[in-house]
């Protein structure tokens, strides 16, 4: 069971998160203009190596898994949003802008997944 007090920082820091992505998506639309939805990349990207990194503290630099929980799973969890990636991927195939969609989909795959190991391995150093 988990603590009613984790339970409760998980929730915040989720909103949190939320609001963070709000702002960050906000401030990349306002500065740049891509043929992919950028904004969303680059919050599943930054994401991701933040979590990495955090998992990485916890498993060898003695984080607390609660901080873990709080900051990776409330926070970063609240922050990314595969959903929103799947439905503009989902979009720019229906707007039959095939190479968009396709190089949406496989980047944000490949930079996130990338981003999160350099992350954990800097977290692990």
């Amino acid at each position: 069971m988990i603590a009613p007090w984790l339970f409760v920082a998980i929730a915040v820091a989720g909103g949190l998160g939320a609001a963070l992505r709000l702002v960050v998506d906000g401030v990349v639309r306002s500065t740049w203009s891509a043929p992919i939805p950028l904004a969303t990349l680059v919050i599943n990207v930054s994401g991701s190596f933040v979590l990495g990194l955090l998992t990485g503290l916890a498993d060898h630099a003695g984080m607390p898994r609660e901080w873990l929980l709080v900051a990776g799973g409330g926070l970063m969890g609240g922050y990314t949003t595969f959903s929103t990636a799947s439905v503009e991927t989902v979009r720019l195939v229906a707007e039959k802008r095939w190479v968009a969609g396709i190089a949406n989909c496989a980047g944000m795959l490949l930079l996130a997944v990338a981003a999160g190991l350099v992350g954990l391995t800097i977290g692990a150093a």
